[in-house]
């Protein structure tokens, strides 16, 4: 009897503090892994910009966000306002806010103040997944182990792709250059598949896309404001045509 009750207190006791930092830092590898090619190919991308290794490494240690990296790099290329890049931010990283409020109701009381501020920088979809997976509340030492490796890939990504971008073969590097839609295509393609209303959005945003490229007077407006355009019409009209329903139309 005795010798189970011990059991069940050493089970009940709480993660050493080395072990949570550890254990995030195990969950965080394969993120890095998948992190590294896609910021290849965006370091790969900012060198045929013109941008340094430096600038384009500089660009992926403040920003840990994909496709906002991707779209912000198109508007300074193209010479775009700053209103444009603050819109488009806006617009594409607008669930990040949603995704830290739903985190920081997991998180235990070790995580306040500034590092808050740091949990919010490193808060992409795939940490999101993993933290919220974990049971019970997660501590500071397990995000900031869960933090450290993606964004050493994607930093580290970066960098290759923009040292290796300034001294590959022109063919070679547009060769790489097309893993980005690549990238899109893998996460729109799955999700397209299972729901219908995600399709219908993805092809109301493509269709709205081939209006601003090809027709007369539309292709006239810069890229950053067409995204923009683009992904609040889409979603709008997503929103209306399928309505999530309420708790109590549910019930």
């Amino acid at each position: 009897m005795e010798e189970s009750l011990t059991n069940t207190a050493a089970a009940e006791q709480p993660i050493g503090t080395g072990k949570r930092l550890a254990k995030g830092i195990k969950d965080g590898i394969p993120i890095a892994l998948g992190y590294f090619p896609v910021s290849f190919t965006f370091g790969i991308l900012a060198a045929s910009y013109g941008f340094s290794w430096w600038e384009a490494t500089l660009l992926s240690m403040l920003n840990l966000t994909s496709a906002g990296q991707f779209a912000g790099l198109g508007i300074m290329a193209a010479g775009g306002s700053l209103i444009e890049m603050a819109l488009s931010q806006l617009v594409i990283n607008l669930r990040y806010s949603l995704m830290s409020i739903s985190l920081s109701q997991k998180v235990d009381d070790t995580i306040r103040g500034i590092y808050r501020w740091i949990l919010a920088f490193g808060n992409t979809d795939e940490i999101f997944a993993v933290a919220m997976s974990q049971r019970g509340s997660i501590s500071r030492r397990y995000l900031f182990g869960l933090i450290l490796l993606p964004f050493l890939g994607w930093s580290s990504g970066t960098l290759c792709g923009a040292v290796l971008g300034a001294i590959l073969p022109a063919r070679l590097e547009s060769a790489l250059g097309i893993a980005i839609y690549g990238m899109f295509i893998a996460i729109i393609i799955p999700a397209a598949k299972k729901s219908r209303p995600v399709f219908m959005v993805v092809l109301i945003a493509a269709l709205l896309s081939c209006l601003f490229t090809y027709v007369p007077g539309l292709n006239q407006i810069s890229s950053g404001f067409s995204i923009i355009i683009c992904s609040i019409i889409a979603s709008a009209i997503g929103a209306a045509l399928f309505p999530v329903a309420g708790e109590e139309e549910e019930k």
